[in-house]
């Protein structure tokens, strides 16, 4: 099977690895595309760890040799999206989340604001393992009082060896329930990440592939963008879906190995 498209993005969990399981099949088709040296971006919801430390964990536990610039997270779609609104505003935040996002945004410019008191233009929220009610309150507050309420993403739960812990959704729905606002998103299934993907790797909706095991974020934002998908079935999605069904992939896989790259 194949298609001749000129990059790729790729999902991680349940595409390349299973949480600290290799997918042998993944590492052999990214050897592949890293030789023929073709453009390609591994597309997360993690906005917590920086692109270095995703980079090296490919390196070092999944033999993948790529490097931070590979790696285009929702840390980074949301400060690259909000560099861009921004405007005339002030370029300030606060922030639910971890040092990955924290990072992003201070390097694109922002300032990281301790409170509501000093009225952020943005509220982001994303995952925090070391949220406190005190964060919340900052949030709603800054949120009442005008800033703009973003989420990174909205999974749910993440998977651990403890089971499936909260994940990033979570932690957004209270800030959401608090407030009665909807955020802006920014991770898959959300357009934005996505055209902010393209943004970096230069490259039409047209001419990239997105590639996933999940139907519900990895496939369906490459619906919401017009883009083609790609299903892999060795993660989250065990079978390929039906034609009844509301998530269609243009493109099935059991595993990578069965993709050909076009020569």
């Amino acid at each position: 099977m194949s298609r001749h498209y000129a990059g790729y993005f790729i999902d991680l969990d349940g595409t390349i690895y299973q949480g600290t399981k290799e997918i042998k099949t993944a590492q052999t088709f990214m050897h592949q595309l890293i030789e023929r040296e073709v453009p390609y971006l591994f597309v997360t919801n993690n906005s917590t760890r920086s692109p270095e430390d995703v980079a090296a964990n490919l390196r070092d536990n999944h033999h993948i040799e790529t490097t931070a610039d590979h790696v285009y997270t929702t840390a980074l779609a949301t400060a690259d999206y909000l560099r861009r609104q921004v405007k005339d505003r002030p370029m300030t935040a606060f922030v639910i989340g971890e040092s990955g996002l924290q990072d992003a945004l201070k390097n694109v410019g922002f300032r990281l604001v301790r409170g509501a008191e000093e009225r952020p233009t943005y509220t982001v929220v994303g995952l925090d393992r070391n949220v406190t009610y005190e964060k919340f309150v900052q949030a709603v507050l800054a949120i009442q009082h005008g800033s703009q309420f973003i989420g990174t993403n909205l999974d749910t739960n993440i998977p651990n060896q403890r089971g499936m812990l909260p994940g990033a959704g979570a932690v957004v729905d209270f800030v959401r329930y608090a407030t009665g606002q909807t955020p802006v998103t920014i991770g898959k299934p959300a357009k934005i990440i996505m055209d902010e993907a393209l943004n970096r790797i230069q490259l039409s909706r047209e001419q990239v592939l997105m590639i996933g095991d999940n139907l519900n974020t990895d496939i369906m934002a490459a619906k919401n963008a017009d883009m083609d998908s790609l299903l892999t079935l060795t993660g989250l999605t065990k079978q390929a879906p039906l034609a009844t069904d509301k998530i269609i992939p243009t493109h099935v896989v059991n595993n990578l190995t069965e993709w050909r790259l076009s020569e």
